[in-house]
């Protein structure tokens, strides 16, 4: 009876001045897992079963949870492609909070999907998978996009290209940063923080994304730490979405008066996340944001590194 485990980690979508095409994915430095991960066994019918500490947020109906939804897909997908298909159950342990910014449903997703090729002998290649992956990520917040699935599958930092092949591009990181995010423990829902922008935006308001973006890739390509922090200000959702997250704007004071080199909000919130060039300023950082930006027993903060591996294979306990 094979069995496959697979782990994706949490990620950061819009980086700030990147809204919806830009993410990275999260692994903090105290080796601490931050991510979801499934179990599929081979089995005489499908079934899904949830664990984990945030299992209890999740509906109880395993018809209405995500991870039913890419299995569906997936083997419907396989039946076209012509592949041998059979029933497998499903374990998924859900290790991130619902509605955090951290990329939680993404990471289900992609653990799901991952997990299911590996089952299978791959037989999708990477675009294919991150079109089935963005299909399911748009079914929860009402729109495609790739801005945490694609870092959470490949790692890194990805840039999403807009087409359908290939979907994103790997970016360089800047190797002295270390990136602090803080989950407050309440619920930010990401279409809500989807409604709550404007449908337009000003001209000089697109042209400074433009800029930005622009010169943070440049800044990355030429290895210039000072010049990509200095454009890492959100100047289409942050505007908006403060609001939505208490706290925050004492948390950024915080963190730039304490060296921090670019403060935002991870997805749509209520996490936080702060750029830092060492560990004891990202340390004192979070430990600041521990103590006053988290609001109930749900919330925690890591000191996290930007990894190059994004989904992989765990190995399965005897």
């Amino acid at each position: 009876m094979k069995t496959t485990r697979a782990y994706a980690p949490a990620s950061i979508g819009n980086v700030s001045l990147g809204f919806d095409v830009l993410g990275a994915a999260l692994q903090p430095v105290d080796g601490t897992p931050l991510g979801d991960e499934v179990e599929i066994v081979d089995a005489e019918q499908y079934q899904l079963t949830v664990a984990g500490p945030f299992a209890h947020k999740l509906p109880s109906d395993p018809d209405t949870n995500i991870v039913t939804h890419c299995y569906h897909y997936f083997i419907e997908e396989m039946v076209k492609a012509g592949h041998t298909v059979s029933p497998v159950a499903v374990t998924l342990f859900k290790n991130l909070p619902i509605g955090s910014g951290l990329g939680s449903s993404a990471s289900s997703i992609v653990a799901a999907f991952y997990g299911l090729n590996e089952h299978f002998g791959q037989p999708f290649c990477e675009d294919v998978l991150l079109l089935m992956m963005g299909e399911l990520e748009g079914q929860i917040s009402g729109s495609v996009h790739y801005d945490n699935v694609a870092p959470c599958y490949l790692g890194g930092m990805t840039l999403m290209t807009g087409q359908a092949a290939p979907v994103t591009v790997s970016l360089p990181v800047i190797q002295d940063w270390y990136w602090v995010i803080c989950y407050s423990g309440i619920s930010v829902s990401t279409s809500a923080a989807r409604n709550i922008l404007p449908k337009e935006v000003p001209m000089a308001t697109a042209l400074t994304f433009g800029r930005q973006l622009g010169i943070f890739v440049h800044a990355l390509h030429s290895g210039d730490a000072k010049m990509a922090a200095g454009v890492m200000q959100d100047v289409i959702a942050e505007p908006y979405r403060k609001s939505l997250l208490p706290g925050f704007d004492d948390a950024r004071d915080f963190a730039m008066q304490s060296g921090a080199l670019a403060f935002g909000i991870s997805g749509s919130g209520p996490t936080v996340f702060a750029v830092c060039n060492d560990r004891h300023t990202a340390e004192a950082v979070e430990q600041w944001l521990t103590e006053n930006y988290i609001q109930n027993e749900d919330g925690f903060s890591h000191v996290c590194r930007i990894p190059s591996q994004g989904a992989c294979q765990q190995q399965v306990e005897e």
